[in-house]
């Protein structure tokens, strides 16, 4: 028994995020719980429209035969739906489980079959053609539910039906029994699950991770001293669900403070999303931030003479504010108001061009990000903190704060939650936020806990004296030269990616004589930088070679290794060919490159360096 289980968390009196949830629509009634756009126009949608919607998906759910205890599948990008049937299912006790839009229909029928769903909700035609096509493999699924009749008019199938009429079977089923939704709702316990969310699977199959109700109300009671939220925040949603990290912020906060939520049209469209939104408080990735920072210095690069030196002048300036500040130093009377000048006459505008003007704070979590680049936003004014936490912990663990932002660090745990490094290095974490347990899956579920019920991350770091933690890599990740040195390549990869030019690095060297690279470069900039100076390229491929662009990128590489010991400096590097999206094995939903299969698919070019 670990000394962290206790009692129920209670939150305005309830125990449970459907509990939650339920009063929540109940006090914002009218008030807007959801924007999505239609047709170019940002439309709203009430607490009242997601507490109808979703009880009566919930409802229709009973009428299929869906129980309490059982995995519901939802195959669809984010839109106001993907919530409706979340809640649905887990108001009557069942378990929603988002799928990556990016999965291949093989993904989908292993996900159907792991975890015995009978009930698929899929988006439109060109997810349903996934379930058509692995149909054999996937027999226990007995009804297919698609949001969008387009490209469908005339099709007909007994598996499937259409959400129109999944509700009306709703509607139906509360007619004749108008309380068994709140009656289902009212039976669903603490320690019941509240999702099931699949890990990546990088080292095998994927595992589906029960994240229960306790969890998750946990994270709302201890975050919320450290990430402050109001009813008046607007935030935006473009990960996908299926990610802890958007599904904590995006569902889960909101219930807990109700905030309104902004689904970005689709995560090409994030960055002019980002701008019209605005939002008070925004999380993200490290992709998305170093693209931000990209976009900011091409600008800075394709501005005149005077926008140039105007640019250089109030950023130097914002960045000697942020380092007084990071060293606890006063701000001196005359850099307070140069500060001030640089902040009317450039930052505040950069703020409001990138959508970044209200952000009272904005976050980076899910990979390692270059300490350099939370400095720059804050030279900015933007206030970037990192957080730690995975599927396992329900999303956070540690988290800095915009009061106490420890850069270079992932900040301390949050309130309640335990934290220690095992003798051989790895990060472990104890509390109410640790997870149910891996679905079906005992003995998976037994390796990730220490006897005493602490969780092992897998991951290797280092606690400060005030407690901060500092994630130094993964422990199957650390690279052991041919030399016996002991490497953890995250720090040198996150540098690398701080350059505009630079989208990805994996770092090679284990079992080798020194460190070589493999850099995916940015698309867009590397393209400007291209055809600013009239290099001949036809496709990305032909980009890779061209001379110009892998001395732009060998620059890079020289510019980071000054920063490392002889034995961690990159001795050469190679640039991969293939533009490579989320669809593609190599990459995760979130756009982290997976080291294993980088390593297995360009083995060639890895023994290239050797």
């Amino acid at each position: 028994m670990s000394r962290f289980d206790t009692g129920p968390i209670v939150k305005d009196g309830c125990d449970t995020v459907v509990k939650l949830w339920k009063r929540r629509c109940e006090m914002h009634g009218d008030r807007a719980a959801h924007r999505e756009k239609e047709l170019g126009v940002w439309q709203e949608y009430s607490w009242a429209a997601y507490y109808e919607g979703a009880r009566t998906i919930g409802l229709a759910l009973m009428a299929l035969g869906v129980e309490k205890g059982e995995p519901v599948l939802i195959l669809s990008e984010d839109r106001r739906e993907w919530l409706y049937c979340d809640l649905g299912a887990a108001g009557i006790g069942a378990i929603p489980t988002g799928v990556y839009t990016t999965d291949s229909p093989t993904q989908l029928a292993y996900l159907a079959q792991d975890s015995g769903a009978r009930v698929l909700f899929v988006e439109n035609d060109e997810q349903l053609d996934k379930f058509l096509e692995a149909r054999g493999a996937m027999p226990g699924i007995e009804k297919v539910v698609v949001f969008d009749r387009d490209g469908l008019a005339t099709f007909s199938d007994p598996q499937v039906m259409f959400l129109d009429e999944l509700l009306a079977l709703g509607r139906a089923e509360g007619e004749g029994n108008p309380t068994r939704f709140e009656e289902a709702l009212e039976r669903v316990k603490p320690e019941d699950p509240r999702m099931l969310i699949y890990t990546s699977g990088t080292t095998g199959p994927p595992k589906g991770a029960m994240v229960t109700h306790r969890n998750i109300m946990f994270q709302l009671e201890a975050g919320k001293d450290m990430l402050e939220f109001y009813e008046t925040d607007e935030l935006l949603c473009f990960l996908p669900l299926c990610h802890v990290l958007e599904r904590l912020i995006s569902v889960e906060v909101p219930i807990g403070h109700g905030c309104t939520v902004n689904f970005a049209e689709s995560p090409e469209t994030v960055f002019e999303n980002l701008q019209e939104v605005s939002p008070n408080s925004f999380s993200g990735v490290p992709r998305i931030w170093e693209k931000i920072h990209s976009r900011v210095m091409i600008l800075r690069s394709e501005a005149g003479w005077l926008g140039g030196k105007a640019f250089d002048w109030a950023l130097a300036t914002g960045l000697k504010v942020a380092e007084r500040q990071e060293d606890e130093k006063p701000v001196g009377g005359w850099l307070k108001l140069q500060h001030w000048a640089a902040d009317l006459l450039v930052l505040s505008n950069l703020r409001r061009m990138v959508g970044l003007s209200r952000a009272r704070r904005v976050t980076s979590g899910a990979a390692p990000i270059s300490p350099e680049l939370i400095r720059w936003f804050a030279g900015l004014g933007v206030p970037l903190i990192e957080g730690f936490g995975m599927t396992e912990t329900a999303g956070v663990a540690t988290i800095n704060t915009v009061a106490e932002n420890r850069i270079g660090t992932v900040g301390p745990a949050l309130p309640g939650v335990g934290l220690r490094i095992s003798p051989e290095g790895e990060i472990q974490v104890g509390g109410p936020l640790v997870f149910g347990g891996y679905w079906n899956k005992p003995d998976k579920t037994r390796e990730t806990m220490t006897e005493d019920g602490w969780l092992r991350t897998g991951d290797v770091g280092r606690i400060d004296n005030r407690g901060c933690l500092t994630i130094t890599g993964r422990m199957k990740d650390i690279i052991i030269t041919a030399g016996g040195k002991n490497i953890t390549p995250a720090e040198i990869e996150s540098r690398l990616k701080f350059s505009p030019y630079i989208s990805d690095a994996v770092v090679i060297g284990d079992k080798r004589k020194y460190l070589t690279c493999l850099v995916m470069i940015d698309q867009e900039n590397v393209e400007n930088f291209a055809q600013s100076r009239q290099i001949h390229f036809s496709d990305f491929a032909s980009l890779t070679r061209a001379p110009e662009v892998r001395e732009l990128i060998g620059q890079v590489v020289r510019d980071t290794n000054r920063d490392f010991a002889q034995v961690e400096q990159i001795k050469d590097f190679r640039l991969i060919d293939i533009l490579l999206t989320a669809e593609d094995e190599e990459l995760t939903p979130t756009m982290k490159l997976k080291r294993n299969f980088v390593n297995q698919r360009h083995a060639a070019l890895i023994d290239e360096m050797y």
